[in-house]
């Protein structure tokens, strides 16, 4: 099937065919520029590839890490400019379930970042008592013994680095702009 469907596209399209990558496969194994194919009721569905969400993964990791000596804004700017550019890329794929995922990653990653930057207790109970959380309640979580990560998940910090908060600071989320892609085409 693979020599009549090559000899097909050399002879009558006149294009050239790579026969190290070409394969015959069903839909669901291939991936192409990053993309994955499905089947539902309505035909083949366009997806991201799993290959490419990790390598989407990693790169997010690598702009929220704290080791990269950026400040917030640049570290700001960088997200920013690789969620736009990933997510133009990738506006065709249906991946809505899957960016609602990633953005509760996301945001505990700098939920964790933020907790992290807070250093010392004094700094944590003082900028949750600042971000609306009552003095004893500040006080019990500014002197957890918790991970940086598990602390990043708990519900004091969901409730006071809120999701809105994030946004008015300047984070960009991936389905806010998939969202806005979607509505413009």
């Amino acid at each position: 099937m693979l020599v009549s469907l090559t000899n097909y596209i050399e002879q009558k399209l006149y294009l050239k065919v790579n026969r190290e990558k070409t394969t015959v496969a069903h839909v669901k194994d291939v991936k192409f520029l990053g993309y994955g194919f499905y089947f539902n009721k309505n035909g083949c569905k366009m997806r991201t590839h799993k290959k490419s969400v990790e390598k989407m993964k990693d790169k997010i990791r690598e702009l929220t890490s704290r080791s990269n000596g950026w400040g917030n804004e640049r570290r700001k700017e960088s997200i920013r400019q690789y969620i736009t550019g990933w997510l133009n890329y990738f506006q065709l794929a249906d991946m809505k379930g899957l960016l609602e995922r990633i953005d509760e990653w996301y945001r505990r990653r700098i939920r964790s970042l933020i907790w992290k930057q807070w250093k010392s207790i004094k700094t944590r109970i003082r900028n949750l008592i600042k971000l609306g959380i009552p003095k004893n309640k500040a006080k019990e979580y500014g002197n957890t013994r918790k991970s940086y990560w598990r602390t990043a998940n708990s519900q004091i910090l969901s409730r006071s680095i809120t999701n809105e908060r994030l946004k008015q600071s300047g984070y960009l989320f991936f389905t806010d702009y998939y969202q806005k892609l979607r509505c413009v085409n």
